[in-house]
């Protein structure tokens, strides 16, 4: 690991960072030990970016009620499209509250009514509950998409999917899911530093698995609550790098950070993607590490793929396209 590679204030973001997150695989191996120690060294919320309106409700999942948080923006009037949300935490942690924030800003900078989904989490609902559960969310959003609660209007011809890694992972799944069941595409899929590969065996993981956040030990430790013993890991829907033909899905933007042991797999994908015909954009982003989308605020390197996520989201999701 090159120490050099951040600048001071972002190493210092970084080592804060680690410093508040469980040793996965290493001090920890309990799921729930996991979320308890997250949730112990959580720092106070600052005050939440406003939108125009915040809806909390439930939709029919695969296994009973799925919560859901609705955001309408501000300053859009009319029926602007929607975007399915999954955030990210390794399948097992995290949730809308943790996440609250950065779609909040994501809502406001592309215009865009987003349903973020509470999914279930491994190892309690092991692969595939949580891609069903977004998949269920997409299929519900097209449905409703005129009436999603408490007066929140979206355009039903133009639902999107997007996620941040365990989340990018769920939002590709959804869109091989429609293609393979016979379900309309989303609009455009919006993929931040996603979960592709589970062989973990990339050049990135070599060069960023320690010191950056999120570490090599970690993401062995995310696929073994999700996968379980007895799972596929290599199912297209688990690990989409793997999918033996990606032509039909949706146009992506895929976001990936050079810091990142998740780069390379993210940056193979968009290239499969473009390879079979789908229009596709990414960009590798210098001095960017994994979980820091939100950031671009206090962290400069991510300033500028947030800039072009939210561009390549607003571009996608275009009425007139």
């Amino acid at each position: 690991m090159a120490q050099d590679a951040l600048d001071p204030t972002t190493r210092h973001i970084v080592d804060l960072m680690t410093a508040a997150f469980p040793r996965l695989g290493i001090d920890v191996d309990d799921a729930v030990q996991a979320r308890a120690v997250l949730a112990g060294n959580a720092r106070p919320a600052a005050e939440p970016t406003p939108v125009a309106h915040v809806v909390n409700r439930t939709i029919p999942g695969p296994a009973g009620d799925l919560p859901v948080r609705i955001y309408h923006p501000t300053g859009v009037e009319g029926t602007p499209p929607v975007v399915v949300y999954g955030h990210g935490g390794g399948w097992v942690l995290c949730d809308l509250d943790s996440h609250d924030e950065t779609v909040r800003q994501l809502a406001n900078a592309s215009g865009a009514i987003m349903v973020s989904v509470d999914y279930r989490r491994a190892p309690e609902a092991r692969f595939p509950g949580p891609a069903e559960d977004l998949y269920a969310a997409y299929l519900w959003t097209r449905a409703h998409a005129t009436d999603l609660g408490e007066g929140v209007t979206g355009d039903p011809a133009r639902v999107a999917v997007a996620g941040d890694s365990a989340g990018g992972n769920l939002a590709a799944a959804v869109c091989l899911m429609a293609r393979d069941r016979g379900v309309p595409q989303p609009t455009f899929q919006l993929l931040v530093y996603p979960v592709t590969d589970h062989t973990r065996a990339s050049v990135s993981y070599a060069e960023n698995g320690e010191g950056y956040f999120l570490t090599a030990t970690a993401m062995r430790w995310f696929w073994e609550q999700y996968i379980g013993p007895d799972g596929d890991a290599g199912h297209p829907y688990a690990s989409p790098l793997h999918a033996a033909d990606l032509a039909g899905l949706a146009p992506a933007h895929i976001v990936a950070g050079a810091l990142d042991p998740l780069r390379d797999e993210g940056v193979a994908y968009a290239r499969r993607l473009a390879g079979a015909g789908v229009p596709t954009s990414y960009a590798v982003y210098d001095g960017m590490f994994h979980g820091s989308i939100g950031m671009a605020a206090a962290v400069p390197a991510v300033a500028p793929a947030w800039a072009d996520a939210v561009g390549a989201l607003r571009e996608g999701l275009r009425a007139d396209r």
